[in-house]
C-alpha cells in the first residue's frame, strides 16, 4: 500500500459521525476555509457544481439553527454548522459559465472532441434540465427514453425529480468531501439530515429552488460524543464481484 493510501485509511477509520463536541477545545476556523475550498473540487454532474455551502459561525446563529435541527447535540455543540444546498435552479447560468471557460482553451479550429462539448451544453443539459411547473416534458422526455431504449442503452433518468436526486447526488460528493478533509484538519463532524428544511430555507433566504441536502456540524468530538461501536454490514453482502 501507498503511504498516501494509508494516511487516507487513516482518515476514513478515523471519522465517525460526533453527536457531542467540546466546546472548550481550540478551533481552527481556517480548517474549514481550507475544506470547503476542497469540497469545491468535488467531482459533480457534468461539472455544472449545482451546490451552495452556507456557515453558520455566530453563537446566535448558531442556536437558532441548532432548533430547526430539532436540538440535537451534534447541532447544539458544535463550533460551526455547515449547511449544504442544492441549486438545481441555477443550471442555465451555470452551464453558461462552464461552458465559456472551457471555451478559453479551445483551438481557433474546434475538432469534433470541442463541437460535442459545444452541442453538449448547449442542448443535452437543456434538454435534461427545463421542466415546467407539473413536469409535462418530464413526461414526453420519460416516453422518448422508453422508445429509443428499445433499440440502444440511453439515460432514462431524465424527468424533473430525476434531476432533482442527481443534484442532491453531487451535493452529498461535496459535503462528504468536507468531512474527510475537517477529519485531515484533525476535528470531527456529523451530518444530519433531521431538521426542518422550510424553517432552514427561512433561516437562510433561500428561493423556492434551493433545497437542503444536509447539515453538517464541525468541532472537537468529546470522547461521550461516539454513540457506541462502529457497525457496518459484512463485506459479503456487500461487495460483489461479476
Amino acid at each position: 500500500m501507498r503511504k498516501e493510501a494509508q494516511y487516507f485509511d487513516d482518515i476514513v477509520q478515523a471519522r465517525r459521525s460526533i453527536r457531542i463536541y467540546d466546546d472548550k477545545a481550540t478551533f481552527d476556523e481556517t480548517a474549514v476555509d481550507r475544506s470547503l475550498e476542497r469540497a469545491l473540487l468535488s467531482p459533480n454532474s457534468s461539472n455544472l457544481q449545482l451546490w451552495e455551502f452556507y456557515r453558520v459561525k455566530s453563537k446566535a446563529k448558531k442556536n437558532e439553527l441548532a432548533k430547526y435541527c430539532l436540538g440535537q447535540n451534534a447541532a447544539k455543540t458544535a463550533n460551526e454548522l455547515i449547511v449544504f444546498v442544492t441549486r438545481k435552479d441555477k443550471w442555465k447560468e451555470r452551464a453558461r459559465y462552464v461552458l465559456a471557460e472551457a471555451k478559453k482553451e479551445f483551438p481557433a479550429t474546434l475538432s469534433k472532441k470541442h463541437k460535442l462539448i459545444i452541442e453538449y451544453y448547449d442542448k443535452l443539459i437543456p434538454t435534461l434540465y427545463f421542466s415546467d411547473p407539473v413536469d409535462i416534458a418530464g413526461g414526453f422526455k420519460k416516453i422518448a427514453s422508453v422508445v429509443s431504449g428499445t433499440f440502444q442503452p440511453i439515460p432514462r433518468e431524465v424527468t424533473a425529480t430525476d434531476m432533482r436526486i442527481v443534484v442532491h447526488k453531487s451535493v452529498a460528493l461535496a459535503a462528504q468531501t468536507f468531512m474527510l478533509s475537517m477529519k485531515a484538519e484533525g476535528y470531527d463532524t456529523c451530518p444530519m439530515e433531521g431538521f426542518d428544511s422550510v424553517r432552514v430555507k427561512k433561516f437562510l433566504n433561500l428561493p423556492r429552488g434551493a433545497e437542503i441536502c444536509m447539515i453538517v456540524s464541525v468541532g472537537t468530538a468529546k470522547p461521550e460524543g461516539v454513540y457506541g461501536k462502529r457497525v457496518r454490514i459484512p463485506k459479503e453482502q456487500v461487495i460483489f464481484e461479476i
